[in-house]
């Protein structure tokens, strides 16, 4: 195949800024289970701070009145004491050192007042008025209320501590099963975008009432009833090609009779040549069908994975070199092996350019090309059923058909790996790494009995089971 042209630089500015001014966020804070959490926190904390800082605030203001109203009710009573010419309660004075200028200022303009000040390292609330041009004042102790306040917040913060865990808690409890459902959904749409159409969330929740179901559980059922349509749909279309396939081989059959029956010439040539071509389209179609409906069971056995090579790379007719770098004993079905051999190297040949190199390296084998490469779609999404395209250059075609999606199919069922790359310096370039087998390339079993007995059943099913 040919590969399509680079394209050329458009001259834009890279719109991405550099990497030293971008900082990437650490992976987990992409996880909704942690969006979650960092939610409800910042919540609790705000919803903690307001309700503590309004306690606070009200307690604080409540005991303040109380604490005014008290020390005006001891300056009316060191008034009158005053005016009596009484002696006075201990710490009531007139114009004392310690009381507060603003304060004073106050009293001395015929005012009454209160305010809580330091008095020997202790938090006090005066109160003071007017007395013969002077400042009666009289002081209260205040902390045993400014303990009382700390207290208060400190059971507030506790308290709002043991809230906040306690919500993180029952919050993380109530996330984790709705991210764990969404957890579950993920994993069930992986396997069946990867082949698995039998996969489905099962979710009891979906067998409620459409009114009485959470998101969640919509969108599984919803995801149920896409992969249920979806198999179907499969199913259908595999049945309906299982089914042309097998009944234009009837009358390809007889039209290949009948071909041969016609006089020699370059007509017959032709005739029989498309008939070939027919036939050999209605065996990929139905090869195809039983690959799809992963009705195809391989026999494995032990083989030196060069001597596979190089059958199938003669067995085409094309010049092929085969390059045995490292041989390997590989448990593997030798016929569809060479199947997917024969189609890469065909492909090679048919789409590529000479010389086609065939490198076998352990268990894996590399057929190369020096065209073109393959084309974008083809790297991206894998080989595509007789999709063709058209070389504006060459007007030639650069499909592919059905070989190598052929190829991936049976190298699913023999439990192999299929890659296809360009290579850097040009040509298209199809991986397949098959698993190795202790042995040497002579075929012998290192303990000189043969191969260690496993059934073609017992493989096939195996091979199955690592391709689901």
């Amino acid at each position: 195949m040919k590969r399509r042209p680079a394209r050329r630089p458009t001259g834009r500015p890279n719109s991405r800024p550099s990497g030293r001014f971008t900082r990437r966020l650490p992976a987990w804070t992409s996880s909704l289970y942690w969006k979650f959490a960092v939610f409800i926190t910042l919540m609790c904390c705000v919803l903690a701070a307001v309700i503590g800082v309004l306690v606070h605030v009200s307690v604080t203001r409540q005991t303040l009145e109380e604490a005014r109203r008290d020390a005006l009710s001891q300056l009316d009573t060191a008034t009158r004491r005053y005016v009596a010419g009484e002696a006075l309660r201990p710490g009531t004075a007139v114009d004392p050192a310690d009381l507060p200028r603003s304060l004073r200022k106050i009293a001395l303009s015929g005012k009454r007042g209160t305010e809580l000040a330091e008095r020997h390292g202790r938090p006090t609330m005066w109160a003071a008025g007017p007395a013969d041009g002077g400042a009666l004042a009289v002081p209260i102790d205040y902390s045993q209320a400014s303990g009382s306040i700390k207290a208060l917040d400190q059971a507030i913060v506790g308290s709002s501590a043991m809230a906040i865990g306690l919500t993180l808690l029952a919050g993380f409890f109530a996330v984790s099963r709705v991210t764990g459902r969404l957890h579950r959904t993920a994993q069930v749409a992986r396997r069946i975008s990867a082949g698995d159409l039998d996969a489905r969330v099962g979710d009891p929740r979906t067998r409620r009432p459409l009114p009485a179901q959470d998101e969640v559980a919509a969108v599984s059922g919803a995801l149920d009833e896409l992969a249920g349509t979806l198999q179907d749909r499969l199913q259908s279309e595999q049945r309906f090609t299982a089914d042309v396939a097998h009944e234009l081989r009837t009358p390809l059959t007889g039209l290949h009779a009948a071909a041969e029956l016609l006089p020699p010439g370059r007509p017959t040539q032709l005739v029989q040549d498309r008939v070939a071509t027919l036939r050999r389209l209605t065996e990929d179609l139905l090869e195809i069908s039983r690959l799809d409906a992963d009705a195809e069971r391989a026999e494995f056995d032990a083989h030196p994975l060069g001597r596979v090579a190089e059958r199938a790379a003669h067995t085409g007719g094309l010049e092929t070199e085969v390059r045995i770098v490292r041989d390997a004993m590989v448990e593997t079905d030798a016929r569809r092996l060479e199947r997917v051999l024969g189609n890469l190297i065909a492909n090679a040949h048919k789409h590529g350019a000479r010389p086609v190199v065939v490198t076998v390296d352990g268990p894996r084998v590399t057929v190369r090309d020096h065209g073109r490469g393959f084309p974008d779609y083809l790297l991206e999404r894998g080989p595509q059923r007789f999709r063709t395209e058209t070389e504006r250059s060459s007007g030639g075609p650069k499909g592919h058909g059905l070989g190598l999606t052929i190829a991936v199919g049976q190298a699913r069922t023999l439990g192999a790996e299929l890659r296809f790359q360009n290579a850097p310096d040009g040509g298209a370039t199809a991986v397949l790494v098959l698993p190795a087998t202790t042995g040497g390339p002579d075929g012998a079993h290192p303990d000189g009995g043969g191969r260690p007995g496993r059934s073609g059943e017992e493989r096939a099913g195996q091979a199955v089971e690592d391709r689901g």
